[in-house]
């Protein structure tokens, strides 16, 4: 097992002059067949047609990417859970406070447009909730969050949809904090990917899990400090647990491209969905639209802002052409 605490160098060298202290990982790094057996003993509780109904479009995860790699994660977070709440309930005896339940444990899931997070989430969900306590697990993502359209387009934003200015924040920080505060029945507003957009008074009530998984391509994504010092609350501090699903980004390029042009034979075929047009057109032209929408929109948000908070991450699960999670890095205590 590769769990040794020496330096480990990246693809620069360290300068002869002296050692750099950006040049030591703050992980750990296992291959996927090392991170596979620290699974020990947990139960598979996911049958195969299960992990089919919950895998993405082009996400080839089957039950033994669910044993190689999730058992461990799902042991992993067993862990940091029970010890949250040993501390919680330590911390409520030193403060004299009342011992009252103890507030969700909040997962983030992070990671590029079509990288297979949604996957990874949806999976995630199930087998935590199959944990011998049966606890309480909701996901929610991000796009509900997002301004509408119609805002979007009156801001111009409408080609930087997915971009840290394209969801409204303060939105996302008050369900997080509701969420964390215990609070009955907290509003997710809703979004369908049919019309695009989101659906206007349409929520998902999150009624006080256990587990809350909140997934999206920028929820580990940093704020400007301010000069005067004041609380400047951001996502990822609402979380105890955070993971970043990476790849190479020409893998996640052609994933991307071929997603769409699988989409126009489904989806975009529907008459109410807001890439119908897409649809009727030739390959050709079909092809240069997607590249021209990674290479405009989606490229440009996973080089400035996605890519950034991959070193934020407790867990990086880094996935390899053919899908399937090769590395894992975990950060160290």
């Amino acid at each position: 097992m590769n769990i040794v605490s020496t330096p480990e160098k990246h693809d620069v060298d360290i300068p002869e002059s002296g050692v750099n202290a950006e040049y030591y990982s703050p992980y750990h790094h296992f291959t996927a067949e090392e991170w596979a057996k620290f699974r020990a003993d947990t139960p598979l509780t996911l049958k195969a047609e299960e992990i089919a109904r919950l895998r993405s479009l082009d996400d080839p995860i089957n039950i033994d990417e669910v044993r190689r790699i999730y058992l461990s994660l799902s042991r992993l977070l067993s862990t940091h859970v029970e010890a949250s709440q040993r501390l919680y309930r330590q911390r409520n005896r030193f403060l004299t406070l009342p011992d009252v339940s103890k507030t969700p444990f909040i997962i983030g899931v992070a990671g590029s447009v079509a990288v297979g997070k949604s996957t990874t989430a949806r999976v995630l969900k199930e087998l935590l909730a199959r944990w011998p306590a049966s606890p309480k697990v909701d996901l929610i993502t991000t796009d509900g969050f997002l301004y509408p359209n119609a805002v979007l387009q009156r801001e111009n934003l409408m080609q930087r949809k997915g971009f840290p200015e394209s969801y409204d924040i303060g939105q996302i920080l008050r369900f997080l904090s509701a969420i964390k505060a215990g609070e009955k029945n907290v509003k997710a507003p809703r979004y369908s990917h049919l019309t695009y957009d989101v659906l206007p008074g349409e929520y998902t009530l999150v009624d006080r899990p256990d587990i809350l998984i909140f997934e999206g391509i920028n929820v580990l994504q940093s704020r400007a400090l301010p000069v005067d010092g004041k609380i400047v609350p951001i996502v990822s501090d609402f979380f105890d647990f955070s993971i970043y699903i990476d790849a190479d980004e020409e893998q996640i390029h052609q994933w991307y491209v071929q997603r769409f042009m699988k989409l126009r034979q489904t989806a975009f075929r529907e008459p109410t969905s807001f890439f119908n047009k897409y649809a009727a057109i030739s390959e050709a032209e079909a092809m240069a639209v997607a590249e021209g929408l990674w290479e405009n929109i989606n490229l440009k948000n996973l080089r400035q802002n996605i890519i950034p908070t991959r070193p934020r991450a407790d867990i990086i699960l880094r996935k390899g052409r053919d899908h399937f999670i090769e590395t894992v890095a975990l950060r160290k205590l």
